[in-house]
């Protein structure tokens, strides 16, 4: 143990080692045994502030005061518990829209994937339009 930890529990914990922690009295007892004047010197310190500490009392208000300060307290509301059906509304709602987006995803993926139909012929001026029209960026216009 180190000069400075066996200071700071004596500022901690007080003067009397019985009250430090366990596992640190038989460090401390050989810190006591190897400089009993310095030790004795920070217990002793500590020691006085625990003998000023055992003496100074809390002061207690009188039941009248007491009862004066909770009359002029204002009453905050409480507001009501939410139903207990709320409880359970946010998952449940939560949990249809996520069906519902899985099942767009399904019926959008089954249409994709569906070939197109064949739906009769064209309109032939839309037909003669794409036999004749070539577009061809790299083609020189001549």
């Amino acid at each position: 143990m180190t000069p400075k930890r066996f200071e700071t529990l004596a500022e901690a914990y007080g003067g009397d080692v019985a009250r430090w922690p366990e596992a640190d009295r038989e460090a401390a007892a050989a810190v006591m045994a190897a400089e009993p004047a310095w030790a004795e010197t920070i217990l002793s310190r500590a020691g006085e502030l625990d003998a000023a500490l055992a003496t100074y009392a809390s002061p207690h208000a009188s039941a009248g005061l007491v009862d004066r300060i909770a009359a002029a307290a204002p009453l905050v509301p409480v507001p009501p518990a939410p139903p207990r059906w709320m409880g359970w509304l946010l998952p449940v709602g939560m949990g249809a829209g996520l069906a519902a987006a899985c099942a767009a995803g399904v019926v959008m993926g089954a249409v994709l994937s569906l070939p197109a139909s064949d739906a009769g012929d064209p309109d032939p001026v839309v037909a003669a339009a794409d036999d004749d029209f070539s577009f061809d960026l790299d083609e020189e216009i001549g």
